[in-house]
Formats: C-alpha cells, structure tokens, sequence
C-alpha cells in the first residue's frame, strides 16, 4: 500500500471533486487531455498504489497519483 503523506511528492490543491484526467492535466503530469487519457486506458496510472483505468474516476484529498512514462515514475498528492 501506497503512503499518502508522501513527502517527495508535489501537492496540487484542489477544491471539491476532480477526475482523474483534469488532475493530471493540472498537475503537469500530461501535456493534454489525450495524453491523458492514452496513460490511463494503457494502465500507466496509478491512484493510491492502484492501476487506474478510468478517466472520469473521483478523486479525494490525500489521494496520491502516479504516472509511468518512458523516462520515468512522476505524481502528485491531491490536497484541500
């Protein structure tokens, strides 16, 4: 199990609900909402230690996302 409070980690704050493809949007972790979502149907997302493959999933605070890409592991935390 992934530790929330992960300190290397950015945290990206967000008010009420986000999906997962506006948050790696606003995370800088994808250029764009395609990139976005060729990660997430591909399997290279994950929330919480946890392959994600659904675009429109909610995310909550404390939430950690991480996304494997050709030239390494990137994320960020979800915080108020």
């Amino acid at each position: 199990m992934t530790n929330n409070n992960s300190p290397t980690l950015p945290a990206i704050s967000v008010r009420g609900v986000i999906k997962l493809g506006q948050f790696l949007k606003l995370a800088n972790l994808v250029e764009d909402g395609a990139e976005a979502r060729i990660l997430i149907q591909s399997g290279d997302v994950t929330v919480n230690g946890e392959v994600e493959t659904r675009r429109g999933s909610a995310l909550k605070p404390g939430d950690v996302v991480r996304v494997n890409l050709p030239e390494g592991t990137n994320g960020a935390q979800i915080s108020l």
